[in-house]
């Protein structure tokens, strides 16, 4: 195995994809096979990309030497042969485990023995697709994201037979790319598609159950730092794609039901709805199409309620007393109360715990948790079924009066962010204790590949181990089964914070 800078490399597949990584390995200076079984797909790649980059050059963002030193140490060849002196192979073609088994088979005749296997792989397991090959400790997954020139994050993939120093060579080798990598063991969805399917399912379960629409719930998620909201993003992907992945990691962990595809996106891709690519999914892509809107926001004074008392600690507790202060409402502070939110004489509003108004009483209310940058306020709320009009008309008067844009939705467990977040940190959590990667992976894998604010175990320091199970609890209670069981991980984390208590 050569040093990192005197690599050479195969691509194979010059698909968006393949051509992708054939720039980035150029970029750093590599020369650079590309290879497509169908014929002039290689050259008809390096075309596209000798017109984008040039592109880039007109605008000022490249110079014109660094793009034409790069497009010329992209060869594209006619046959495998071609370019047996490679040392290493990165293969992107299409996601069939035979046919990528395939392939190996077919370079361990044509390349040296100490040639590495790169698969660009999403969710084949890197173990099975090793299954045969003279030297399965050489092949190793180098999972991109696409746009490849743009996304920082490679997943590199060892399955059982990988050896360290292949896993630790391309991660290397990923790093001088300009990426980050992270290592990760080969098991259903990796890290990045096994931890972002409650993103998507929450959602979906949500709107199965006429929670909300889709624009409250992309809302929600976005005041938090989500660039995209769930709907929109699977619209983005398609939903054939999404439910797809989702189908392939539900098998794969043999019918778990954590990963229990939604019976509502099978409905739409049956439809033919699958999204921005058909012209409808969740919304309407149709010119001229009604794009669904939040309702107004409104700025109202505090109510005229007696009794106002805040209870709880913490930023979102302070920033409460501080308005309340400067709007000149007379309030008392329990700082010491196991809840956060706000009471009056004939209202409750409490910031949710996971379980429902409706089942801590009467004219109670419940608002949504924030892991929100300042000024982003869209707030989701429920008030209890056995709530009075005027008691829900006060709960939204007050949200409305501290300064957030307050969504109503059904009264159902732990509402959106809450739900969604406590998920993503759940799933992640089981992953850390199975050996799929480390905290620190999880984390930079979901910034960097999916664009999150932050990264589950970020929004865990914020929160607590306790708190994220008492909503996974509540969830459970509500639904009964798999689905919301919480992560012994977890639990772990919850006990260790108790110390000698």
């Amino acid at each position: 195995m050569s040093g990192l800078q005197k690599t050479s490399v195969l691509v194979v597949g010059a698909g968006i994809m393949g051509a992708g990584i054939a720039q980035v390995a150029a970029q750093a200076g590599h020369a650079v096979w590309l290879y497509d079984v169908r014929a002039g797909a290689a050259q008809g790649a390096l075309d596209k990309l000798h017109a984008s980059l040039g592109a880039l050059v007109a605008k000022g963002k490249m110079q014109a030497d660094d793009v034409a030193g790069l497009l010329a140490r992209i060869t594209p060849v006619a046959s495998l042969q071609d370019a047996a002196r490679s040392t290493l192979v990165v293969e992107a073609i299409l996601e069939q485990v035979e046919a990528k088994r395939a392939l190996w088979l077919q370079l361990e005749d044509i390349v040296g023995a100490n040639c590495v296997f790169a698969s660009n792989t999403s969710s084949i397991s890197i173990t099975a697709m090793a299954q045969g090959l003279r030297h399965p400790e050489r092949l190793v997954g180098m999972h991109f994201f696409n746009p490849v020139p743009l996304m920082k994050l490679v997943e590199v993939v060892s399955g059982l037979h990988t050896a360290p120093q292949i896993a630790d060579y391309v991660f290397a080798l990923a790093q001088s790319w300009g990426k980050v990598a992270v290592h990760a063991r080969s098991t259903p969805g990796f890290i990045v598609n096994r931890i972002a399917r409650p993103y998507y399912a929450e959602a979906l379960a949500l709107l199965q159950e006429q929670c909300t629409r889709p624009v409250v719930l992309d809302a929600c998620l976005k005041a938090i730092g989500f660039r995209m909201g769930p709907c929109e993003l699977m619209d983005l992907i398609g939903h054939d794609t999404n439910f797809a992945v989702t189908q392939s990691v539900y098998q794969a962990n043999f019918f778990d039901k954590r990963y229990v595809p939604s019976l509502l996106q099978r409905e739409l891709v049956d439809g033919g709805l699958l999204g921005r690519k058909s012209g409808r999914g969740m919304y309407d892509y149709a010119e001229g199409a009604d794009k669904p809107q939040l309702a107004a926001a409104q700025t109202v004074d505090a109510p005229t309620s007696s009794g106002v008392q805040l209870h709880g600690s913490g930023a979102r507790m302070d920033a409460w007393a501080a308005h309340l202060t400067a709007a000149g409402v007379v309030f008392n502070h329990d700082r010491n109360s196991d809840w956060c939110g706000l009471t009056t004489s004939t209202l409750q509003l409490r910031q949710t715990d996971g379980r429902t108004a409706s089942s801590l009483g009467a004219n109670v209310a419940v608002f949504d948790m924030a892991f929100a940058p300042e000024g982003s306020r869209v707030l989701a709320w429920a008030p209890s079924v056995r709530a009075s009009a005027a008691c829900a008309t006060e709960a939204q008067a007050w949200l409305s009066a501290l300064g957030y844009w307050p969504q109503q939705v059904a009264d159902q467990s732990a509402l959106v962010v809450a739900r969604t977040v406590a998920m993503l940190i759940n799933e992640a959590a089981d992953a850390v204790q199975q050996g799929v990667c480390s905290i620190e992976g999880a984390n930079q894998a979901m910034k960097l590949g999916v664009n999150y604010p932050a990264g589950p175990f970020d929004w865990l320091a914020a929160w607590s181990a306790q708190g994220v199970i008492a909503v996974l609890e509540a969830l459970d209670a509500e639904y009964r089964g798999e689905r919301y069981r919480v992560s012994p991980w977890l639990r772990q984390q919850a006990c260790a914070a108790l110390g000698g208590a």
